[in-house]
């Protein structure tokens, strides 16, 4: 064999021995026995369990209506992209009258996000189906409950 076809098996034997590292070692990290069978089946129930979170996750992307109470009170209206577990997007706050660039993330059903730039609000919650709800804080100013629904 010449020298490239050489590099070129040394290199994919190399990759497949670093998969097969990473997919027992992930494995193992959860406490799963190491026997092929078993690694086999927990391997392939983690891809069905990222594919169903994925698929659930990306229901936030679109537009959600809100309403907010305690220190202040009015609506609001997100327009939510989502990338995984990160929102990016806007608010529109009806009292005061503004718009806003917003960002936050998303783990399991609790969500957070905030304003960037402007005043300092972020809001807590969780989600559930289309709806979510929680609380709001607007630096050094108060807080107080928050719900929207998707539509």
């Amino acid at each position: 064999m010449n020298g490239p076809t050489m590099r070129r098996r040394r290199l994919l034997a190399a990759a497949l021995i670093t998969g097969l590292g990473v997919t027992l070692a992930a494995c193992s990290s959860s406490g799963s026995s190491s026997t092929p069978g078993h690694a086999h089946q927990h391997h392939s129930t983690t891809r069905a369990t990222t594919r169903t979170s994925a698929a659930a996750a990306s229901s936030l992307t679109g537009k959600w209506s809100g309403q907010y109470s305690g220190s202040y009170g009015g609506t609001f209206v997100l327009h939510w992209t989502q990338s995984g577990t990160h929102l990016h997007g806007t608010i529109v706050i009806s009292s005061p009258h503004s718009r806003w660039p917003i960002n936050g993330t998303l783990n399991g059903s609790a969500i957070r996000f905030g304003t960037v730039g402007g005043p300092g609000i972020t809001y807590a919650g969780t989600i559930s189906g289309g709806s979510m709800s929680g609380t709001y804080k607007v630096a050094g100013n108060g807080g107080g409950p928050w719900s929207a629904t998707k539509g």
